[in-house]
């Protein structure tokens, strides 16, 4: 029988849709996936085009598959600070945190940005998986007084170089003052919103995330198209192109529930914070694996052979399996095309015997088989992260 190499995606009542679907699809979507069960636009036909658009430009994204959950009372604050191993007491009010949602037994369950909107109210703006449960589990068990509840909050990104110019016409000079991984409580036309500077692709970028998303996501998806206009704003969908040479982590691919954030590249280990008095899910798992040492690490990888596309559009069903001396000895996480780089780029889990810079590699890729790999700094791209900070 003949494999269909580009299967549709079903749309009907039983997959959620955001408060945008109707809005963003009106520009051409091309590809779907299913992130937090919802219908999330992947591109719309040109993934590097909507790269270059990206880097070049500025771009909105529905990014409504971003559950937002909300931790709320008077044990807010020490529930959230016991699932997250990053030290909250130095997240103030009106402040993100980009923090891995940590297991018993150290492994990493959830990444997502938390928002600080109030001194006794947390958002956690989800990946994609129901660590939300978790949180309710905790509550419950351990009797605090606190509520955990999806909210009827959904984002969109406003992502690129000319993002301010489309947020300044949206919102006057003062969303100039909101720092990198600040947050800036507003209103837009009536609407109520939080805006972060905040995204996916490390660039310059904000999420403007809108209260009674519900009712208000066609407004608010205009709103930011005519502030847009004469900025050149186009509609795409997440870039992944930009996020792996970022070096930005995708949850179910570069890491999942048996990972631990030691083993998922050093720019990351920072998150934990093991000298802090809380005694997090994890503490005990993470203080020993970190003086043990870990077995495996995510690194960069440069990869020979044709061109890997753009990620999202079928060029990588499965993991690549990466060998050494013929040894199949871990795996391609993520792996794309970079135009700007004009080479094949993408992050590997292996060995740590086998995570030095320059080590050479074999991976096994669907348009070229198996192909000379190397090990090299992650991310590929602004290994300092200066560019989203400007």
């Amino acid at each position: 029988m003949a494999v269909e190499e580009n299967p549709g995606i079903l749309l009907y009542t039983r997959i959620r849709k955001s408060p945008y679907f109707y809005a963003s699809r009106q520009h051409g979507v091309k590809r779907y996936s299913v992130y937090n069960h919802t219908y999330h636009p992947r591109h719309y036909g040109d993934p590097v085009g909507e790269y270059w658009k990206l880097v070049n430009g500025v771009t909105l994204w529905d990014v409504g598959v971003e559950k937002q959950i909300q931790i709320k009372g008077p044990d807010a604050f020490d529930l959230t600070n016991m699932i997250v191993p990053r030290d909250l007491h130095k997240c103030a009010v009106d402040q993100c945190k980009y923090v891995f949602i940590s297991a018993p037994d150290g492994g990493i369950l959830n990444d997502p940005v938390l928002l600080r909107v109030e001194e006794d109210e947390f958002w956690l703006s989800l990946a994609d998986s129901d660590v939300n449960l978790y949180a309710l589990g905790i509550a419950a068990a351990r009797g605090m007084d606190v509520t955990v509840q999806e909210i009827d909050v959904a984002p969109v990104q406003i992502q690129g170089p000319n993002a301010k110019k489309v947020l300044t016409e949206l919102f006057g000079d003062r969303i100039l003052e909101v720092p990198y991984y600040g947050l800036m409580k507003g209103e837009l036309e009536g609407m109520r919103v939080v805006v972060s500077r905040t995204g996916y692709t490390g660039e310059v970028g904000y999420e403007i995330y809108l209260h009674d998303a519900s009712q208000h996501g066609q407004k608010l998806w205009n709103a930011v198209l005519e502030a847009g206009r004469p900025h050149g704003l186009e509609v795409i969908g997440p870039c992944h192109i930009r996020r792996i040479e970022g070096g930005i982590l995708a949850f179910g691919a570069d890491m999942w529930y048996e990972n631990n954030p030691f083993e998922v590249g050093y720019h990351y280990t920072w998150m934990v914070d093991l000298d802090q008095e809380a005694d997090f899910m994890g503490k005990a798992a993470l203080r020993r694996i970190k003086q043990q040492g870990v077995t495996q690490k995510l690194v960069g990888v440069d990869i020979e052979g044709e061109s890997l596309g753009s990620y999202v559009d079928n060029e990588m069903i499965d993991f690549f399996p990466v060998h050494i001396d013929g040894r199949e000895v871990g795996r391609v996480t993520s792996a794309c095309y970079s135009p700007r780089l004009e080479k094949n780029i993408g992050y590997a889990m292996l060995p740590i015997e086998f995570t030095e810079l320059g080590t050479e590699l074999e991976v096994d890729t669907p348009p070229s088989g198996r192909v000379r790999a190397v090990v090299v700094e992650m991310p590929h791209w602004d290994p300092t992260k200066e560019i989203p900070k400007q």
